[in-house]
């Protein structure tokens, strides 16, 4: 006779439990409370809109207008850029480094630059900027990126 009591007990706690289940925490998976609500499906009138008035739908902005075109540049033969902003101008003879494809002018390590005119021998002239904080594998020299280079 115990057994079913129990049983009949342990029943009515699960479904107590159950049924508060989702009221105080963020878990809202249950159907809702009639003090809850139901969202607003229908569509707005189309009337006026009157203040207070919980179906009124804000106006909407116009939409975004084409971008006007952009300019471009003249057709016909390109003129190299000229030097960029703080560039240094080195001129000496171009020797080989310790590594491989690696070339060195007073001391410098080129970067870039046209491989035809930066041949080891070459008497040059380059046009670049140093980059001391350039880390690169050929071990000597101050990093220089090469804008121009020309034989002298």
């Amino acid at each position: 006779m115990k057994t079913p009591r129990m049983v009949l007990a342990a029943l009515v706690a699960c479904a107590a439990l159950t049924a508060c289940g989702g009221q105080d925490g963020d878990d809202r998976t249950g159907t809702p409370s009639p003090s809850e609500g139901l969202p607003v499906t229908s569509a707005p009138s189309s009337g006026p809109a009157q203040p207070g008035d919980p179906t009124a739908v804000p106006p909407t902005a116009p939409p975004p207008t084409a971008l006007p075109p952009t300019k471009r540049p003249p057709v016909g033969p390109s003129v190299p850029p000229g030097p960029g902003p703080g560039a240094t101008t080195i001129t000496g003879t171009v020797q080989a480094g310790v590594e491989p494809n690696c070339l060195l002018v007073e001391g410098y390590q080129l970067i870039g630059g046209p491989r035809d005119v930066l041949t080891v021998g070459a008497r040059v002239t380059v046009t670049g900027q140093p980059k001391p904080d350039m880390m690169t594998t050929c071990q000597q020299g101050t990093p220089f990126v090469v804008e121009s280079a020309r034989r002298s």
